[in-house]
């Protein structure tokens, strides 16, 4: 079975073809476009693994299947004998995207 790893948003994902994975949203993206991650870091196909500069000139290719938001988290900031109590709340945005193929 052949993965490869793939950095977007800061984050480094181990895929295969057919995964699907939550990744950082990505630019205006529409719902079944195409989208080619050029920064690769790492293909193995079973037999030989690559990493560096062997691994230039390889793509990964997904489409998008969704776009939202993850679940609530509570930010709560509080100091005592001060009367200074805050709650905030954060949603993070994320694109669902289906590896397609490894080039």
């Amino acid at each position: 079975m052949s993965f490869a790893i793939i950095k977007t948003g800061g984050k480094q994902y181990k895929v295969a073809a057919g995964d699907t994975l939550m990744i950082e949203k990505l630019d205006r993206p529409e719902k079944g476009d195409s989208v080619i991650f050029e920064e690769v870091l790492l293909v193995d196909d079973g037999k030989t693994t690559k990493i560096g500069k062997e691994v230039k000139g390889v793509r990964v290719t997904a489409s998008i299947v969704a776009e939202g938001k993850g679940p609530k988290l509570h930010i709560i900031k509080f100091k005592g004998k001060s009367n200074y109590k805050k709650k905030i709340g954060h949603r993070q945005p994320f694109t669902k995207v289906k590896i397609d193929s490894i080039n």
